[in-house]
């Protein structure tokens, strides 16, 4: 493994590049979680991450990585025995599925093919045979195959259900690209800090509807700390339940005031951009994109014939000093996916195309040639230029 030094590159889905300012942040000295410094933190902090879920609702601040929040969302509306709906593109939505069965939901899935989106209407097909379903669980963006799903459209649909709860796993996706919880009637959205938060791993960040509430307080599945009504009590007496994540919610504050000072709109056009400049360049390399409904997030590229994704991706870290993911499962070695959020600079762009095509030149030198590489790292360069 490379050592992480200033020409190291994380491009990867999540974790992400930290911003300078985060790094500043979670270098600084220990504090206790019940003082009045970090009371201040908190209250600023919990108040300023409604912005990005677009929500009046609260946010609750979870010591987890994301699938801890992806469980307590489950676990604080389901009883055993009730029926979801849970839409299964990737293996994060198939770990979802699994997490519901765990605690004793009947589960109809609803098997999407790899690569493409849910159909509003197979999921409206299937309401309405099960009129008494309690939860669809749909990702906004399946991390392993870059699809974003019809999230608004199905909130539609959805809303029409008075004892069914739209719950979202925007991981991958809030911050990046618009989710607005209210305006789109997301009855449960989880989000994780690792992603476009752009802090380490190992906070989760969920909230629920009032619509969801009904159900909070009824639930009959097993919780305890990840029971949102004992943080919820805790938050409204300036405090976290339990201990609190101090560096990570420190560095948080940063990112929050920069998302405030910068604008919501103005975040998602950076992050598309780079989306749009490698899927752009990723496709004059000789890949094509794999998902039919891709994610500004993330794109998911499909490697040229004869060559294997795991090969290149391991080359382009050991050699170039850029971590990218490849694919998983169905999708092992065929992939190659690429992350959009965190701290991403336009000369890391660049040198991300250079090296995939000095890459591809490795494993078969006959591909392109290295006049070639050149022309599209140039054609890069001005494309950004042009495009600020």
């Amino acid at each position: 493994m490379t050592s992480l030094n200033d020409d190291y590159s994380l491009l990867a889905p999540g974790p992400v590049n930290l911003h300078p300012e985060v790094r500043k942040a979670l270098a600084l000295p220990m504090i206790h979680h019940r003082t009045p410094e970090f009371d201040k933190i908190l209250k600023r902090v919990l108040t300023n991450i409604k912005t990005v879920f677009q929500t009046e609702q609260d946010v609750y601040l979870l010591t987890s990585t994301g699938s801890g929040g992806m469980e307590a969302l489950l676990i604080n509306v389901l009883s055993p025995g009730d029926h979801i709906i849970a839409i299964v593109s990737g293996k994060f939505g198939e770990r979802w599925a699994e997490m519901a069965k765990t605690y004793g939901a009947d589960v109809s899935i609803i098997h999407v093919p790899w690569g493409e989106a849910v159909q509003v209407s197979e999921v409206e097909s299937l309401l309405k045979k099960r009129p008494n379903t309690r939860a669809v669980l749909c990702q906004a963006c399946e991390t392993s195959t870059a699809v974003a799903h019809p999230i608004q459209e199905l909130a539609l649909l959805i809303k029409n259900y008075s004892e069914t709860l739209f719950l979202v796993d925007g991981i991958t996706a809030l911050g990046a690209y618009p989710l607005p919880m209210d305006a789109w009637g997301i009855d449960g959205l989880v989000a994780g800090s690792q992603k476009a938060f752009m802090l380490p791993t190992g906070m989760a960040f969920i909230s629920f509807s009032q619509k969801a509430w009904k159900f909070i307080e009824t639930a009959q599945c097993p919780r305890f700390y990840f029971d949102v009504r004992k943080e919820k009590a805790a938050n409204k007496n300036g405090e976290t339940f339990f201990s609190s994540n101090v560096a990570v919610i420190r560095a948080l504050d940063v990112v929050l005031e920069m998302i405030q000072a910068q604008g919501l709109e103005k975040l998602f056009q950076t992050i598309q951009r780079r989306a749009e400049f490698v899927r752009h360049f990723g496709q004059k390399l000789g890949f094509t994109l794999y998902s039919k409904s891709p994610s500004d997030s993330v794109t998911a590229l499909q490697v040229p014939p004869q060559m294997d994704g795991q090969k290149i991706r391991l080359h382009l870290e050991q050699v170039h000093k850029i971590t990218i993911m490849g694919g998983q499962d169905q999708a092992k070695g065929k992939i190659i996916r690429i992350g959009h959020m965190g701290y991403i600079q336009d000369q890391e762009q660049i040198r991300l195309i250079e090296c995939l095509g000095h890459t591809l030149r490795h494993f078969d030198p006959d591909f392109m040639s290295l006049e070639h590489i050149s022309n599209i790292t140039q054609d890069a360069k001005n494309y950004l230029e042009q495009n600020p």
